[in-house]
């Protein structure tokens, strides 16, 4: 009753944390909704919701530790999910270009800023550094949105990301020598333990992290115990990064990276970070900021306004400059040059962070006995003033350019008047192959197929009760992984006399292009199974056979090596299968290394210029050598292995080894057997053809745009 009497009082600002985070949940549901039919991108809507419901609004909230904490964690999980989601072949393949940015939108700020700070508001040396420095960092706070329309994997905005992590710890960095020097604290020691600080840092997160989370991941299995290793492994790092003297955020985007070939990007534990990430952190952190906000500093003297308007002008003026030389140095269209400006135009972070260490730092007093601060009052509320005016400027600029990336995206695709079909089946037997298989299938399915995925079983006896409630456990067991990722998986149930013939009745029915079968990893490769295999599965002319064997998940793969049969680009069906690997890379991040002969390589690499994936290329000859091969592979390395049919162009006399080879090599790790379909067909043949003559890149390009886009 006093609980109830206590809450029917609504004092403000609210105190029953009942009605605090339901207040909060309001506002999260109900700003997206509102300002989506305007046009309003929802982050601004936040920022804006905050500085109305906080203490310099209508002082419905307060800015307390609870909502400092969960704020906190929404602006670490922008920086994580920037490393996690980024695509690592792109990042290594950009990083000059992600330098060339980290430079210029430092460099260029910084020096307007000193200028600014000396010549026109006369304040010292160390005070105009200190103040420029606000300018050179930036804050991600428009990442969800690329994020939601899908083009994070876009080289433009690879580059920004890679550059806002340069710029923010030379930005920090600078705030760290300027607090040295004013307390008379840099000198070797202090050089010494920063850079020592870092590098065991560094180290710490981007090696130790991949081998723990690698064991993590083997050893469980339970989602929800996957999801909270995330999140601690997400405060170490940035706690490790305050250790090192560094800003919490760049912990957390190295978090990310350490951990991105570990949560593959089309798993369900990826589809649970970025849902609780979405829907609860960053909002409450947009929120925080938006309780920053105070919009009556504006008009309190004019020395404020004078103020703000420049550090507004200098930080936007700075930021563009910064991303039209980023675009004219490296050849960016001008919707990649405005999503790089959107991107990095907002302050938020590291700006508040620059700015409350300088206001906190007391140089002298005046006459009458007044601090004179290392940054003084006015410009603490420009600073205000200038993450609400970036944050509203990067919102809508990024929004704009985003969907220009993905119209111009679309336009590019020629899938509409080359329409690739793709039903993917999952022939389930067993209980412990549903999980790796299904988990397959989600990495290796091309990014349009969201519903064209079936799970079937067959039940030999249609009276037997004990087969029709193993059907239901396997299919439904099926169906829930793939609804965890947000992937429609449909189940099948055939009750047949034969497995074989049900199961291709079931391909024809359903136009399936790619069957996926499972091997027991106690069995193996059996004799009876190799028999089914050839004498039933491979007669689907027209489908891609595919048999995996699973030990560990696919997740903790290091590296797949991919062995490729002499002619295996002539047969009709090649790329097609060759697709499934591809994906595979860009949704795993997981090393490919490729053996084939020089006409095979040759081929991979004029696509790998087109389509990139973190891969390299060594010629192979003499399938004779595969146990030599299959010797030099470490544990966590997975085999993929081209085969062909009796009948096909590519088909290695060696092959009828490789059931006594995975035998003997393979019980105890993943391979993954693929049987291109070699039904003749004039268009996969002048496919096959056109790419294998071609010598022109924009050619090569169109037909790969085709297939693996």
């Amino acid at each position: 009753m006093l609980t109830l009497l206590k809450v029917s009082q609504f004092d403000l600002p609210l105190e029953d944390p009942v009605l605090k985070f339901l207040v909060v949940l309001i506002i999260i549901l109900s700003a997206p909704l509102l300002l989506n039919k305007i046009k309003v991108p929802h982050l601004l809507g936040l920022i804006i919701a905050g500085a109305v419901v906080g203490p310099n609004g209508f002082n419905i909230l307060t800015r307390d530790s609870s909502i400092v904490v969960t704020g906190t964690t929404g602006l670490l999980y922008i920086m994580f999910l920037a490393g996690l989601e980024i695509d690592l072949a792109e990042f290594k393949k950009n990083k000059y270009k992600s330098m060339g940015f980290g430079a210029y939108t430092f460099i260029i700020p910084f020096i307007i800023g000193i200028a600014a700070a000396h010549f026109i508001m006369d304040y010292n040396w160390l005070t105009s550094f200190l103040f420029a420095s606000i300018f050179s960092s930036h804050t991600l706070i428009s990442y969800p949105l690329v994020s939601k329309l899908g083009v994070v994997k876009n080289r433009a905005v690879n580059v920004t990301v890679g550059g806002t992590v340069i710029t923010d710890i030379l930005a920090l960095l600078v705030l760290a020598i300027v607090v040295g020097m004013t307390t008379g604290e840099v000198n070797a020691a202090f050089w010494t333990k920063l850079s020592v600080g870092i590098i065991i840092f560094a180290l710490i997160v981007l090696i130790g992290f991949p081998i723990i989370g690698r064991w993590f991941f083997k050893k469980v299995s339970d989602k929800i115990s996957q999801y909270i290793f995330v999140l601690v492994m997400i405060y170490f790092a940035a706690l490790l990064a305050e250790l090192a003297g560094i800003e919490a955020i760049i912990g957390a985007f190295l978090a990310g990276l350490a951990l991105n070939k570990l949560i593959p990007h089309s798993s369900s534990l990826m589809n649970r970070v970025e849902f609780v990430g979405n829907a609860i952190f960053i909002p409450f952190f947009l929120i925080s900021v938006g309780m920053l906000i105070d919009v009556t500093v504006f008009f309190k003297d004019l020395e404020t306004i004078k103020v703000a308007l420049l550090m507004i002008t200098i930080s936007i003026g700075g930021k563009y400059l910064a991303s039209i030389a980023t675009q004219k140095t490296f050849s960016f269209t001008k919707p990649e040059g405005g999503i790089i400006f959107g991107l990095s135009s907002a302050s938020a972070a590291a700006t508040l962070a620059t700015v409350t260490v300088g206001y906190n730092i007391i140089i002298g007093e005046t006459d009458l006995g007044e601090p004179i601060r290392l940054l003084d009052e006015s410009v603490l509320n420009g600073s205000i003033l200038l993450i609400l005016i970036s944050c509203t400027i990067s919102s809508f600029v990024t929004q704009k350019h985003a969907e220009e990336l993905v119209k111009a995206d679309n336009e590019n695709t020629i899938s509409d008047n080359n329409p690739e079909r793709e039903n993917i089946l999952l022939a389930v037997n067993h209980l412990n192959t549903v999980d790796p298989m299904t988990n397959l299938a989600l990495l290796i399915k091309s990014k349009k197929t969201a519903e064209n995925l079936f799970v079937l079983n067959i039940i030999n006896e249609e009276k037997n009760d004990s087969s029709k409630k193993n059907a239901e456990t396997l299919l439904n067991k099926t169906v829930e992984i793939g609804a965890s990722a947000d992937v429609k998986i449909t189940p099948i149930t055939r009750y047949d006399t034969d497995v074989i013939d049900g199961t291709n009745n079931v391909i024809k029915e359903y136009s399936v292009t790619d069957l996926m079968i499972g091997i027991d990893a106690e069995k193996g490769f059996s004799p009876g199974f190799i028999y089914n295999l050839y004498s039933g599965y491979l007669n689907n002319n027209a489908t891609n056979i595919l048999i995996y064997h699973a030990r560990q998940p696919a997740s903790t793969i290091q590296k797949y090596v991919v062995i490729l049969p002499e002619n295996a680009t002539r047969e009709p069906h090649f790329f097609h299968a060759l697709l499934k690997v591809w994906n595979l890379a860009r949704n795993s991040g997981s090393k490919i290394e490729f053996y084939g002969n020089d006409a095979t390589i040759a081929m991979l690499e004029k696509i790998k210029k087109k389509v990139n994936i973190d891969a390299s290329f060594i010629i192979f000859n003499d399938w004779n050598e595969l146990p030599k091969l299959f010797d030099k592979m470490k544990d966590d390395d997975a085999l993929i292995l081209f085969m062909a049919h009796r009948t096909m162009v590519s088909y290695q006399p060696q092959m009828q080894l490789v059931p006594d080879y995975l035998n003997t090599y393979f019980r105890q790790r993943n391979f993954l057997l693929i049987f291109p379909a070699h039904e003749d067909e004039i268009e996969y043949r002048k496919d096959t053809r056109d790419i294998a003559n071609a010598d022109d890149f924009v050619e090569i390009g169109k037909i790969v745009g085709k297939l693996f886009k």
